[in-house]
């Protein structure tokens, strides 16, 4: 797979120059409103003062850094808020590659392709680790696949495309792996509002010297757009402090610092939501998934129902998850899924299909149509 050219823009633009009307379950865009604090932060923010409008501090607002650390149970100075969670997984692994003896980065097959991307980004190696055939990966399979070539280790929970969940126990095995092999285990933690089954684990819970967490607020605020995100770094007195210190440097030199008002909306939303709005979200997407999976049992696709996030694979008899099968699906379908081509090899016969519409039931309705 090519993961040096991002393929999510190719099949969405696809999709919406189809000559037809296409239910579009490619975006991880969420489809219900923000919390409303953020909204009422916002109206708030036009009327402040001159000051408001300049630079936020490089390693984001300080109220914003003290209500992440309360919430995540660390100091408020290992706390780096970024360009959304995409910001924080490159200063992460950028600086886990430059800090750690190996070259190498472990990935999940499949896995989320900007992971990839990135390491192709920067000239690294990387290796695949597959997963089981319920889409989780097995700390066996990374602890045989990890080495002293091995500087970082990625794992996303709950994870995108798959849907798997880590708990505990499997957490505390990827650190161990990560602690053994002398790497960093970067640990992707933005779908942790969306656990279904109840045993999410953060990798922050154990207290590792070779931990760095990212995380933001687009999925669980739905606020794609306002580019929020954090990781927390190891302390700077540490064993590894100097990945701190390498990622707000680099943050200051690239960013020089995030939005203010965005962070400023973001801080409102955190002391006001209820934690209703997010059992609300987990209800939508359920019923979403419930519906989607019934509809795939009937027309005999194999799939797998997500313990987490908000994506369902599927693999469809005889109708491999190619770019051309889907763009085929797309225009006598209507309807637009990531190819599993995309993720990596041990989902390239699968479609991803993203749950972030209304319009789920008339999805199924026109697979039904196509499969019949």
């Amino acid at each position: 797979m090519d993961y040096e050219t991002p393929q999510f823009f190719r099949v969405m633009q696809y999709a919406a120059e189809a000559d037809r009307d296409v239910v579009d379950m490619v975006s991880g865009n969420p489809d219900w409103d923000p919390p409303e604090g953020l909204r009422d932060a916002l109206r708030d923010y036009a009327e402040a003062g001159v000051d408001e409008y300049q630079y936020a501090p490089s390693p984001g607002l300080t109220e914003l850094r003290e209500e992440i650390a309360a919430r995540r149970g660390v100091d408020r100075d290992r706390v780096v808020v970024t360009n959304g969670a995409g910001g924080a997984n490159h200063l992460a692994m950028t600086g886990g590659l430059d800090h750690f003896p190996g070259e190498e980065v472990l990935l999940t097959d499949p896995v989320y392709p900007y992971y990839a991307g990135r390491v192709n980004f920067v000239g690294a190696e990387m290796s695949f680790v597959p997963v089981d055939d319920d889409g989780r990966l097995d700390p066996a399979a990374v602890r045989a696949a990890a080495s002293e070539d091995t500087a970082v280790i990625v794992v996303n929970s709950p994870n995108n495309p798959t849907g798997a969940v880590y708990d505990a126990d499997a957490m505390r095995a990827f650190v161990d792996i990560a602690e053994a092999n002398d790497a960093l285990l970067v640990s992707d933690e933005v779908y942790d509002h969306f656990d279904y089954a109840g045993r999410f684990a953060s990798a922050l819970r154990f207290d590792s010297p070779n931990v760095v967490a990212t995380n933001s607020f687009s999925k669980s605020m739905a606020i794609t757009g306002f580019r929020v995100g954090y990781a927390v770094f190891p302390p700077a007195d540490g064993p590894h402090g100097e990945l701190l210190d390498r990622a707000q440097t680099r943050h200051m030199l690239t960013n020089v610092s995030g939005s203010r008002p965005a962070q400023y909306a973001v801080l409102r939303a955190l002391q006001t939501t209820s934690p209703d709005y997010y059992a609300a979200s987990r209800r939508r997407l359920q019923r979403r998934i419930d519906t989607f999976c019934d509809a795939l049992a009937d027309v005999g696709a194999e799939y797998n129902r997500p313990d987490g996030g908000f994506y369902v694979m599927a693999r469809f008899p005889g109708f491999p998850g190619s770019f051309e099968n889907v763009f085929e699906l797309v225009d006598e379908g209507g309807v637009a899924g990531m190819p599993g081509a995309a993720f990596g090899d041990s989902r390239a016969d699968w479609i991803r299909f993203a749950m972030m519409t209304d319009r789920v039931e008339t999805a199924t309705a026109r697979l039904a149509d196509f499969f019949d």
